[in-house]
């Protein structure tokens, strides 16, 4: 069983990444049932042609996600209950451009109304916390800082904004998921960029900023419409900059 049920890996992922992506299939498909047995570290080095540390931060994984269980001496088992997993969002499926972009279009599908909820609902306050994650975010720009966590608290004070703990829920169930990190789009910019010719992150990273900016205003001037407009423009916004990353990386690649 051994033998076929994990194919050699590549480099589409990291190696741990893909590891996890294929025993998760097995899983979840029943090929491995609840309570069955993983093949053994040995015998997922030798299919999968990847070394010991590669086998056990994948088990680790799957393990965090409920999906097996160890036993000490004895090996790792599927866990009852393996096949019931529920939504989420893991760290290895935002490790590319491609996926990346498939998170930002699932926020388009929520964040454009949550905006508009949040300018018709905000309170003082509320917009103060907004304004203080926009100067955060722009001291992270000006400091050639990852500004990632700033881009979140913003996001969040507008989920807060709106009223609705749904809103606030969902964000807090992407969690660090949520915002793509800025140096994945960097490295890519630092890539393309010639040795005298400066990466084109920073005016990446402004234009992200002035989106963000339009969206509090809108949010503070209490416009519904103008709200939902600005969100929608900057995540579609972020998904163009995203694939133009991608573009540029296939064009050097092929």
């Amino acid at each position: 069983m051994a033998d076929n049920l994990i194919k050699p890996l590549g480099k589409r992922m990291s190696l741990t990444a893909e590891l996890i992506e294929q025993l998760r299939s097995q899983i979840l498909s029943g090929k491995l049932a609840p309570g069955a047995r993983l093949p053994t570290e040995q015998a997922l080095v030798n299919s999968g042609g990847v070394s010991r540390t590669v086998v056990r931060e994948a088990v680790a994984a799957l393990k965090a996600d409920g999906l097996v269980i160890t036993r000490q001496g004895v090996g790792a088992f599927v866990a009852e209950k393996a096949g019931t997993e529920t939504f989420r969002i893991r760290p290895e499926e935002m490790a590319t451009l491609e996926e990346v972009m498939n998170v930002l279009e699932l926020r388009m599908a929520v964040e454009i109304e949550m905006a508009g909820a949040a300018a018709l609902r905000r309170k003082p306050e509320q917009i103060d916390k907004m304004y203080e994650a926009l100067e955060k975010i722009e001291a992270n720009i000006r400091n050639d800082v990852d500004a990632s966590e700033s881009d979140y608290d913003l996001h969040n004070a507008i989920a807060l904004a709106a009223s609705n703990p749904q809103f606030v829920r969902f964000l807090n169930f992407l969690g660090t998921h949520l915002i793509p990190p800025h140096d994945l789009l960097m490295k890519h910019d630092f890539a393309m960029a010639g040795k005298d010719e400066p990466a084109p992150h920073l005016k990446r990273l402004n234009q992200m900023q002035s989106e963000h900016r339009a969206m509090v205003e809108a949010i503070e001037k209490q416009d519904a419409t103008a709200a939902r407009e600005a969100t929608r423009r900057h995540l579609a916004n972020s998904i163009e900059r995203h694939r133009a990353a991608y573009d540029m990386r296939q064009a050097v690649t092929d």
